[in-house]
């Protein structure tokens, strides 16, 4: 592939390269768009300030001085403040807004976001990876809107700012790999927040950049694991032997080699495809303090409850759950299991029952500050199973219960009816069912609600 200037990519069609065994997709072009600071740019824009001026946080003031910051501005990151820092780690120098979070407003303006991506591409070559990061396949699009890769990017960031007042970013890649490096690592050192990277570029520019866990799916436990063996760098990985790679790794082996090499054979068209070949769902929950092992079964019965709903909601049973508790402070290692359901349900009194008994196996009797569950091996309701202990009709009466129960929180909210256990003083229910995502939804909420939290300079 041909590129005379970074203002100019894709002028002719490239050759197919065979890479391995591997072929590179001719004439591909993807962006990777990311909005910036999002929850705290649209916090900042609720206000009309400018989010490169403005110090602000979204965070929950009621959770205490150690709260998690769930968002700051981008004037905060370049005072060199790190994201998701908790309240306490901010110099106290500096002055900032503090806003609660809204994540239902977040929402919005995530499907404001799409609805633009809508009027100039279409859905079928936009994958929404996450509420503020999308991938788009504009190879087609190039031509039709007699732009240049970087011209349609900038139109895009251009778009996004005019309309909604949020800052983002894009990566530009020959394939969808290339397209989120150049986002995470090459375009925040572009004056016009654009990352391009062809597959040349990515060896010669990034073969040897540190640290590794810049990249895209290198975690920090892979790259503990690869820092074992000497190896720090997508080079590294690239010149390793592959049977030592596998050793480590297994078959994951062989996307850590083709993404060192910067190939990725996955289209957006692949990702739309596909379907797993098991279904599962899963909770979790940080506690507001710490809970002990028997006020912490209370929580664990109300996510079992919520499990139930949205497997019964969903016309599914279950026949594996598994549980995982994580303890105050570094005080000991999370301890999880699992138990199998030998009947698959959907039943609350019985998925409660072997939860609690899974729960009383795994949980050790120290101060427990998380909870996570997870509902696994769903198949069709119509694979609801009994044992010869078992009474149907009693399972019925409690189905048709719960249908009502499902029914009069879908009418008038979630807290209408609940049972007397999230009433104690250790149920989180009823504050949770205010939350989206185990963050602040903000219902109703409107910007005036926060005028106490007056602008101040940083």
């Amino acid at each position: 592939m041909r590129i005379d200037t970074e203002q100019q990519i894709y002028t002719e069609r490239s050759e197919t390269k065979v890479l391995g065994d591997r072929a590179e997709h001719s004439g591909r072009c993807f962006f990777c768009i990311d909005m910036k600071c999002f929850y705290a740019s649209v916090e900042c824009a609720e206000r009309g300030l400018n989010p490169f001026e403005t110090c602000l946080v979204v965070a929950d003031e009621t959770r205490g001085k150690n709260a998690i910051c769930l968002a700051i501005s981008p004037k905060m990151k370049a005072l060199g403040i790190k994201n998701r820092c908790r309240m306490s780690d901010i110099p106290g120098d500096v002055r900032f807004i503090t806003a609660p979070p809204r994540m239902q407003l977040y929402i919005e303006y995530a499907a404001d976001i799409y609805a633009l991506y809508l009027d100039w591409f279409s859905p079928e070559d936009i994958h929404v990876y996450s509420i503020d990061e999308s991938f788009i396949d504009v190879t087609s699009y190039l031509k039709m809107y007699g732009m240049k890769a970087r011209e349609l990017a900038a139109k895009m960031i251009s778009e996004i700012s005019t309309r909604l007042k949020i800052p983002s970013t894009a990566g530009i890649g020959t394939n969808l790999y290339l397209a989120k490096i150049a986002l995470d690592i090459t375009a925040k050192h572009s004056p016009d927040r654009i990352g391009i990277l062809t597959e040349k570029r990515y060896i010669e520019g990034l073969w040897d950049h540190e640290p590794i866990t810049d990249f895209w799916q290198i975690s920090t436990g892979t790259a503990a694991r690869l820092e074992k063996c000497g190896i720090r760098t997508m080079r590294g990985i690239a010149m390793a032997d592959p049977a030592l790679l596998h050793k480590l790794f297994g078959v994951n082996s062989e996307l850590l080699i083709d993404h060192a090499y910067g190939r990725e054979s996955c289209l957006i068209s692949d990702i739309k495809k596909y379907k797993s070949s098991s279904k599962s769902f899963s909770a979790s929950q940080i506690l507001p303090h710490d809970y002990t092992r028997e006020a912490a079964a209370t929580v664990l019965c109300e996510m079992v409850e919520q499990g139930c709903h949205r497997l019964i909601s969903g016309g599914y049973v279950c026949s594996k759950l598994s549980v995982t508790v994580a303890y105050s402070g570094d005080r000991e290692q999370p301890s999880s299991g699992s138990i199998r359901i030998p009947q698959a349900n959907n039943s609350y009194s019985i998925l409660r029952e072997y939860a609690c008994r899974l729960y009383g196996s795994v949980a050790e009797d120290i101060p427990i500050r998380r909870l996570a569950i997870s509902f696994e091996g769903l198949t069709d309701a119509g694979g609801i199973g009994y044992d010869i202990f078992t009474d149907p009709e009693k399972l019925e009466k409690e189905r048709l219960k719960e249908e009502t129960l499902i029914d009069i929180h879908g009418r008038f909210g979630k807290n209408a009816l609940m049972r007397a256990s999230s009433f104690t003083c250790d149920g989180t229910m009823r504050e949770r069912n205010e939350m989206i995502g185990g963050h602040r939804a903000g219902f109703g909420d409107m910007p005036e609600a926060y005028a106490g939290c007056k602008k101040e300079s940083c």
